[in-house]
């Protein structure tokens, strides 16, 4: 995956757990735990806003582009 998710880095940083964030974000345990492993094909924008507000990072703590192309064949 070319994208690297760093979201549990960030929640022990800021001494939250996952169950903690998904009640303040509005999101299931298990839509977070699928973003955490990094197997999400894609995450909204607002949930994005809203992580980010409650963990007070940014964008960039949490998502990292590993500078490798991400080959999917099901994308032509």
């Amino acid at each position: 995956m070319a994208i690297r998710v760093y979201l549990d880095d960030v929640l022990r940083a800021r001494g939250m757990t996952a169950r903690e964030l998904c009640a303040k974000v509005g999101i299931t345990e298990a839509n977070l735990s699928i973003l955490r492993s990094g197997k999400a094909k894609g995450v909204r924008f607002g949930t994005v806003n809203r992580i980010c507000y409650f963990l007070d990072c940014d964008v960039g703590d949490i998502l990292k582009f590993d500078g490798n192309l991400e080959d999917n064949d099901d994308e032509t």
